[in-house]
């Protein structure tokens, strides 16, 4: 048997980690075909580190480059120069990136002036605005440039491709590796009586009502495109919410940006219903989703968890690059816009038929497999 292709995955964030521990898992599982190194970048440190820990995984290179006030050229330039003396250490065969992050397009940029063939996950989501969302639409397109291997999460995702004149020949439809993990952590909890019972207890301190039984929201918010005048709309929306429907709770694991925290807590604080908590690690956060009754977010990834769960979303963006589960009927866009979040939460809470169809509504997000096709390619390299 030849020698073991040495790959490298990068990612720095938290969406990335989850996004990429199962597929370090799947290739770590055949040591005969693949030698897999992970370099993490720690675009965010503590959100990340949470992540490493959930999956076990220990990375073998830490750029750790997260520093305070640093901004987009920052960042950039520290991944690209520090990539550069990764490649040349290691000489990975492959390199596999994630999505849309600044890590992803430095160290797809970076493969490209060192001759690494890039691969790249969650390949093809388009809004066709390079500014919706900023900087992720441009990170996105820039990578594919560069990229040998597409693996595309949906149908959808490849034909974005095609029409940029990717050769079809390169893109592999897997399904998105968001679902691979999300049952892989779900079943963790459920076949395990001490994690089980250690997650419930954490998530009843942090929330103190009974979550497991009564109704609530969850909301997740931190897009840049929201700051300001956005987030106001958005926590005067849950205020009136909260206010109309008394016997909901409102659950908001808060974000910890100072744009983020300033709004939610000078307008939410003083609410008993609205339940503002620190963020939560990977773990806890999907057993309360699994529990939510809708939820209420301006993320990507909970875009494709929670419908795989049964989830009505409402999503506070004006564009998704993730429009499948719109089409399907999963999730409305509402914006961070005061009165469409307050009719459309409403509506779902007063009207049992309109939630059904949206919670039954087909996820097209994938079976759970995405990691056995990456691999299956991988293989042939």
């Amino acid at each position: 048997m030849s020698k073991p292709k040495k790959i490298m995955l990068v990612f720095g964030t938290r969406p990335e980690a989850i996004k990429m521990a199962p597929v370090v898992q799947r290739l770590k599982a055949e040591p005969n075909f693949f030698d897999v190194q992970t370099c993490v970048t720690a675009q965010h440190r503590q959100m990340l580190d949470q992540v490493l820990k959930t999956f076990d995984i220990t990375p073998d290179f830490d750029l750790d480059v997260m520093k305070p006030g640093q901004d987009l050229f920052d960042v950039t330039a520290s991944v690209l120069v520090e990539m550069k003396g990764i490649f040349s250490h290691s000489k990975p065969d492959a390199v596999l990136v994630h999505g849309d992050t600044t890590t992803t397009l430095a160290t797809a940029l970076a493969g490209f002036y060192a001759g690494v063939p890039i691969g790249h996950v969650e390949a093809g989501l388009r809004t066709h605005d390079l500014y919706a969302p900023f900087p992720e639409e441009f990170n996105r397109q820039v990578a594919s440039k560069v990229t040998r291997w597409h693996f595309a999460p949906t149908e959808l995702s490849r034909t974005n491709l095609i029409a940029e004149r990717v050769d079809d020949e390169s893109i592999t439809v897997t399904g998105n590796t968001v679902i691979d993990a999300l049952h892989w952590v779900l079943n963790r909890i459920e076949t395990d009586k001490d994690r089980s019972s250690r997650v419930i207890k954490s998530l009843s301190r942090a929330t103190s009502f009974d979550w497991q039984a009564e109704r609530f929201v969850l909301i997740t918010g931190h897009r840049r495109e929201n700051f300001g005048d956005g987030f106001l709309q958005i926590c005067e929306a849950l205020r009136e919410l909260a206010y109309r429907f008394r016997d909901v709770h409102f659950v908001y694991p808060v974000h910890l940006n100072p744009n983020v925290q300033a709004p939610v807590h000078r307008i939410l604080a003083d609410l008993p219903s609205v339940h503002l908590i620190e963020p939560l690690d990977y773990e806890p956060f999907i057993y309360l989703l699994k529990h939510s009754y809708i939820v209420l977010t301006d993320s990507g990834g909970i875009q494709e968890e929670a419908p795989s769960l049964g989830k009505p979303v409402l999503v506070m963006r004006e564009v998704t690059e993730r429009p499948e589960a719109v089409e399907a009927g999963t999730v409305e866009l509402v914006g961070a816009n005061r009165d469409r979040i307050v009719a459309s939460v409403a509506l779902l809470l007063k009207d049992e038929e309109h939630y059904s169809k949206m919670a039954l509504a087909h996820n097209p997000y994938g079976d759970g497999n995405a990691c056995d096709r990456i691999a299956c390619i991988l293989r042939d390299i």
